[in-house]
């Protein structure tokens, strides 16, 4: 085995190896960017190589670097884990060349699945069921809008080089196809510098079925069994889980044969997914699966394999590139039980799934789940890597236990600092048609509005926050003692004391944009809250706050202007404004176009002067490698335009002003 290996990546998949590697009795080289200084990954690691700044354009994907680093090391192979330079064929001829071993599949291997094309092409001479569509090398807009036109809508425009949804779109109609055309053209580019696409049919009621593949150096593959990561948005997995509910022993037995046939065709080693789209209209049927790709490296989503078959990929993966056999046969393999993964992000729902950034002022992850992280409480989510804080996984013997699980997981996980989807994972979990088994990839867009409907906050919830702020006592009785919200000092009960008129207490609070304002008085023993929402009056005085009196109080966590409470169904972040500032409310009366997250403006629509209606897109915004395109807010002219093209922008930059409505 291997004595010391160099990770080519950072976060939560290079901590992931490192574990592996670690147990397995290898040192570890980490590599990191100005941005990762004091990342987990470097803190993990036996010993760690600087190799530039933070756009990965100057770090991570600088592959001379890396292998320099290895050799510099005396590391004796790269693994690459996923994403960055994984899947990129000249890498891997390099690090042999320079007489390292690379943790991973063939420089041919790649070549042979990393473009959609030629990829299709080689499955179909293989006997590997292929999805109906154009593959070819004709690019000119024209003629792939008369080959959409063939094939029929809908359609999706795939980035022939993409992945992870990067340079796709569905269209419906034909009058968008030129405008989706161009979208995923320059997706593609940006993100895999390559602007080639293809077109495909649209399956209706689709699935997205995967087949976990391992080859070794003598000729050996297995499959696995399957992941189904049909629960996706905007072509980007949620939630994965494995086994695919529904599949029978006739399906699964086709699609293992299907996927070890296709690694075979290309001499495949090392660990591998071939993904299939489904139909999933009439359940699973041994004739209603296409390929689609072949990802030649592990997978976000392999832990989910690891918990069905007590199988350490990783493991394995260090094996094979060791020239060792395959630690197990095809027939040695067994499924046991069932395992979900939720993909847990900084990322802003309610502004629609916008990545965030901060720092995790407090983090703290289930004890009842496998939670693979990259990041610890104090670490910094930056504008520029994937905002992923960790992936949580649950295993159970059925598949409603193991949901069920998740769900409980998702509730014990508490971060402050940054905005999450924890709460839209939780509404999966909660799902009617996701927890029968019902699932497809339109799931989530069909049911968007339901999924991310906010949980409104209570006025007792707003009494503990601000009680909270003010550091009052929580519910005292007449002893002096609160109701099982932290602890009181007993000379917190003579707060307030007067011979006069009850004084009164007020405190302002934001939970979100919905500003609260709390007047708090005191009779006697006896504390009472009011709360005002907005612009209404206040509500009537209440002694009690409800929601102490659960088994599952919230708690309370203070950091900066904030305050954060976890309920166990949700955390609300609330903001204390200060008196002395004034309020940036009027930034979203429709008068300026406000960037909703760090990022690179990739286009401008627009000049001074020109007149724009509500809903015209203005400028093209581009964070974590996709596209956000920022519309007019309402219809008028543009009177100042403070950004261009290649701009690197802030969270909360005025990019846009539109002229004043009079009145």
């Amino acid at each position: 085995m291997f004595k010391k290996i160099l990770i080519a990546n950072r976060g939560e998949i290079a901590c992931r190896i490192m574990r592996t590697a670690q147990d397995m009795g290898v040192k570890c080289v980490a590599v990191y960017s100005d941005a990762d200084a004091q990342a987990q990954h470097v803190l993990m690691a036996n010993e760690a190589v600087h190799i530039g700044a933070a756009p990965v354009g100057e770090s991570y994907l600088c592959g001379d670097r890396i292998i320099k680093a290895a050799l510099d090391t005396g590391a004796q192979a790269i693994h690459p884990g996923y994403g960055f330079l994984s899947e990129n064929p000249d890498f891997v001829e390099a690090v042999e060349k320079a007489g390292l071993v690379f943790i991973g599949p063939s420089a041919g291997a790649i070549r042979a699945m990393g473009l959609k094309d030629a990829a299709k092409a080689l499955m179909e001479k293989a006997n590997v069921p292929v999805v109906p569509g154009y593959h070819g090398d004709m690019q000119e807009t024209g003629f792939l809008a008369m080959k959409a036109n063939e094939i029929g809508y809908p359609v999706l425009i795939k980035a022939r080089a993409g992945g992870g949804g990067k340079g796709m779109r569905k269209v419906d109609d034909p009058k968008d196809f030129a405008s989706a055309l161009i979208g995923a053209q320059r997706e593609g580019q940006a993100s895999f510098g390559d602007a080639h696409v293809l077109i495909e049919k649209f399956i209706q009621n689709p699935r997205h079925i995967e087949i976990q593949v391992f080859g070794d150096n003598h000729g050996n593959v297995v499959h696995l069994f399957e992941r189904d990561c049909s629960l996706q948005r905007r072509h980007q997995k949620v939630i994965e889980e494995a086994p695919a509910p529904g599949m029978t022993h006739e399906m699964r037995a086709a699609m293992g044969d299907a996927a070890v046939k296709a690694a075979q065709t290309i001499n495949y080693s090392g660990a591998g997914t071939i993904e299939f789209i489904v139909d999933g209209s009439n359940g699973l049927k041994p004739d209603g699966f296409w390929f689609m790709e072949m990802n030649t490296r592990l997978q976000v989503e392999h832990p989910v394999t690891e918990a069905i078959t007590g199988v350490d990929l990783v493991e394995w993966q260090l094996k094979v590139a060791n020239d060792e056999y395959l630690p197990m046969f095809q027939d040695e393999l067994e499924i046991e039980g069932h395992a979900f993964e939720a993909r847990l992000y900084a990322e802003d729902v309610p502004k629609g799934f916008l990545p965030s950034t901060g720092k995790l002022e407090y983090l703290e992850f289930s004890e009842n789940a496998r939670n693979d992280s990259g990041v610890v409480e104090g670490d910094t989510i930056t504008p520029f890597y994937d905002p992923m804080i960790a992936k949580v996984i649950t295993h159970a013997e059925s598949r409603d236990e193991a949901l069920a699980a998740l769900d409980v997981a998702l509730g014990e996980t508490r971060i402050a600092g940054t905005v999450t989807n924890v709460d839209f994972l939780k509404a999966l979990c909660n799902h009617a048609g996701f927890c029968s088994g019902n699932v497809d990839t339109g799931l989530i867009e069909r049911d968007i509005a339901s999924l991310t409907r906010q949980q409104e906050v209570s006025d007792d919830l707003v009494a503990l926050a601000a009680k909270s702020v003010l550091e009052m006592p929580i519910e005292p009785n007449a002893k002096g003692q609160d109701c099982g919200f932290g602890e009181t000092d007993p000379f917190d009960i003579l707060a307030g004391f007067s011979n006069w008129k009850a004084p009164i207490w007020y405190q302002s609070l934001l939970l979100g944009e919905e500003p609260f304002e709390v007047k708090i008085r005191r009779h006697g023993d006896i504390w009472q809250t009011a709360v005002k929402r907005g612009e209404a009056d206040y509500g009537k005085w209440f002694t009690d706050i409800e929601c102490l009196k659960g088994a599952s109080a919230p708690e309370a966590f203070a950091f900066a202007n904030k305050l954060a409470l976890f309920t166990g169904s949700t955390t609300f972040e609330f903001t204390v404004p200060d008196p002395l500032e004034g309020s940036a409310a009027s930034a979203a009366g429709g008068d300026f176009v406000i960037a909703p997250m760090p990022g690179l403006v990739k286009q401008v629509n627009i000049s001074v002067g020109q007149e724009v209606s509500q809903g015209d897109p203005l400028l093209v915004l581009e964070a974590m490698k996709m596209e956000h395109t920022l519309t007019a807010p309402r219809d008028g002219k543009i009177e100042a335009l403070n950004v261009d093209t290649n701009n690197q922008v802030e969270d909360g930059t005025v990019l846009i002003a539109l002229e004043k409505i009079d009145g």
